[in-house]
């Protein structure tokens, strides 16, 4: 893939829109020093340091969209309490807040996680505390969400659906968005990022599963074996009637597949040594969504998405990815492949013998030796 293509993708995400729709959270980070075990239990007495609340779900899919120099338009339903103000306060300037639903007597969802760590050592995650808002949303509540969404699909470039299981997203719901779409005679990108019902959205642009949810959705597990990721994601391609399939990897990197093309197999970006993976799938589908609506291909698509998801592991929290961390990692990685190129070539390789065999000449050697 053309380098220059990928850096001139990244600058045409910058006059896109995004409409990104379904469950927000509010990702709660505690901070604390290790002080000593208590005596109560064999646990660990943290000395209480700092508190961060940042978006979670799909307001970090737009916080990454709007990093990348994008416009999102965020849809979802929040409750009218500390963590959702504290959510909707550490938006990112060019994410549209007009369709976020507050509704009254519901709580935001929560997802706490508590991090200890010396003065001199990174501060790891010990435990996560999940404070769901319940499955069930009212039917004024559920209304003025479905009447953003529609709103939100037809004044943007794509639409990125996130669901994270709490009922809120519904395959209705996609349905309606995509039916108006075609109404107003607008082809757009409409993706999915779903945890728990991959096989459920049928006839969209792409979905961006990662391996576990792959097993899971099929039964089948894939580990290192290719024929089996082969057969999984051409299995989904032919269950969803979607256009293209990401399956990401971890350190294996990705696999895209589309119908009647070759599977595409992309390298992990940067170390393996990962610091911290919460969000990464948000990092990836916002990058792939802005892509596709910048008119880029699947596979170039896709490899700013590995590009992005690479940057953002190596960054501790809930984090996101900015335009200009894309270009340079698009530039290190040409770089690098064209310095691995230049010592594979054949005069390099006849230059690297004779500066090899100067030292090993005997005269050489008794210099050495005096």
């Amino acid at each position: 893939m053309d380098s220059a293509q990928l850096l001139s993708l990244v600058g045409a995400m910058r006059s896109r829109k995004v409409a990104v729709i379904g469950d927000v959270v509010a990702d709660e980070f505690v901070y604390g020093r290790v002080a000593r075990v208590s005596r109560e239990a064999p646990v660990l007495i943290l000395e209480y340091d700092s508190t961060e609340v940042v978006p979670g779900g799909g307001g970090n899919a737009a916080n990454n969209v709007a990093a990348l120099g994008g416009q999102a338009i965020l849809v979802g339903v929040i409750g009218r309490d500390e963590a959702g103000r504290r959510m909707s306060a550490a938006l990112h300037a060019r994410v549209h807040q007009r369709g976020l639903v507050r509704a009254a007597g519901r709580s935001t969802p929560v997802k706490t996680r508590i991090l200890a760590g010396g003065i001199h050592s990174a501060k790891q995650q010990v435990v996560r505390i999940d404070r769901a808002a319940g499955d069930s949303f009212d039917r004024q509540a559920r209304a003025a969400f479905e009447r953003q969404a529609l709103s939100a699909a037809l004044r943007a470039d794509a639409v990125l659906v996130s669901d994270y299981g709490s009922g809120l997203v519904t395959t209705s719901l996609v349905s309606k968005i995509t039916t108006g779409l075609r109404r107003t005679g607008r082809s757009i990108p409409v993706l999915v990022d779903t945890r728990y019902r991959l096989l459920e959205f049928r006839g969209l642009t792409a979905c961006t599963p990662n391996e576990s949810e792959v097993e899971q959705a099929l039964g089948v597990r894939i580990n290192d074996s290719l024929p089996v990721l082969e057969r999984a994601g051409r299995d989904i391609l032919d269950r969803t009637g979607m256009k293209a399939v990401l399956i990401t990897r971890g350190g294996r990197g990705m696999a895209l597949f589309e119908p009647n093309v070759r599977t595409v197999h992309i390298p992990i970006f940067g170390s393996d040594e990962i610091a911290d993976v919460t969000g990464a799938g948000d990092t990836v589908m916002a990058t792939m969504t802005l892509a596709l609506a910048s008119g880029a291909p699947f596979e170039a698509a896709a490899r700013l998405a590995n590009y992005a998801g690479g940057i953002v592991v190596m960054k501790r929290g809930t984090a996101t990815v900015s335009a200009e961390e894309l270009r340079r990692a698009v530039r290190s990685d040409t770089n690098a492949a064209k310095a691995g190129a230049a010592f594979r070539r054949p005069g390099t390789a006849r230059v690297t013998a004779k500066v090899g065999a100067a030292f090993r000449r005997p005269k050489t050697a008794r210099r050495e030796r005096g």
